[in-house]
């Protein structure tokens, strides 16, 4: 059926339920589901107004199904006398602006739909191309700023830092290296390894050089404090006053215990800890330093656990 035919007939419709709904106000307003009494209801006022008939098949096949051809010229001609029209074309004609309307409104909807659509679609498609192309792979290794050898462990812990995001953490694997998949240009991240200084690293990426090679400063502090922990006391008044220099006044001193079931920390002040770490008869042996913090070149805080393994 031609799209104005559509148009024209299905106005004819609407004009048909506002005709019976005038002697039959509870009559449902969409056409098409009309049943029955309603069917026969119409049957009734069309032999009534037009002296017309109509059969509950025809009924079936123009009204309830989607037909595309309209019905007989003699059909649309009683049925347009019924709604108050001389005939079909009588109709078609007075109703020509509304059918001319509902077209440009129609195409222009269509346009405005469609258009934008079709531009949002190529922007989401060019948006995950660019960052499927951009997205790459880098591998950062560490190695000592003052001897160049590689640092090979596992507990190398990396706080990437992004805008307007909390921080991700990673640990590098069990030979020290790092990998991070991103399309990010630059990008600035925490680098922490026991007995190696804390820094922040800021580098800018760039696609043909993935291999980023990071030095980490020693923190001889805490590989003095590991040294003590593990030689015999020799002269134990002389240890005591170099750590006393090394550790401020107000530092605070977590002992991490390595109990699976109830983990948990032992915690000291600066003259307990030099105690338990150069009297004679010592109770902390092998010390593996987690973390050092400092204030004014003097440790502040200090976490560290003993390792039994040794």
């Amino acid at each position: 059926m031609h799209n104005v035919n559509k148009y024209n007939f299905e106005l004819l419709k609407q004009k048909i339920v506002a005709t019976m709904q005038q002697s039959y106000p509870g009559i449902n307003p969409n056409m098409a589901e009309w049943k029955g009494q309603e069917i026969t209801d119409f049957q009734e006022e069309l032999l009534q107004k037009v002296n017309a008939h109509i059969s509950e098949k025809w009924f079936y096949n123009h009204i309830k199904s989607q037909n595309e051809s309209l019905p007989r010229i003699d059909i649309l001609n009683l049925l347009s006398k019924y709604v108050g029209y001389a005939n079909w074309d009588d109709f078609v004609f007075q109703n020509r602006d509304k059918v001319a309307s509902k077209k440009i409104i129609t195409k222009g909807s269509r346009y405005f739909v469609l258009v934008p659509l079709l531009l949002v679609s190529v922007m989401v498609i060019l948006f995950f191309l660019f960052k499927l192309l951009s997205t790459q792979q880098f591998h950062f290794s560490f190695y000592d700023a003052h001897t160049h050898e590689a640092i090979i462990s596992d507990q190398i812990e990396i706080k990437l830092l992004l805008e307007n995001e909390s921080p991700i953490n990673y640990f590098a694997d069990t030979v020290g290296n790092f990998f991070l998949k991103t399309d990010h240009s630059q990008i600035k991240m925490v680098v922490s390894a026991p007995y190696y200084k804390s820094d922040t690293i800021i580098r800018i990426l760039k696609k043909f050089d993935r291999e980023q090679k990071i030095g980490l400063h020693a923190n001889d502090y805490a590989l003095i404090i590991h040294y003590f922990s593990v030689m015999d006391v020799d002269d134990w008044q002389k240890r005591r006053n170099y750590l006393a220099k090394i550790f401020d006044d107000a530092a605070i001193i977590y002992q991490v215990l390595n109990n699976k079931n109830a983990p948990g920390m032992e915690l000291y002040n600066k003259e307990e800890f030099i105690d338990k770490l150069t009297m004679p008869t010592r109770s902390l042996k092998h010390i593996e330093i987690l973390e050092t913090k400092f204030k004014d070149d003097k440790i502040m805080v200090l976490r560290f656990r003993i390792n039994k393994k040794k």
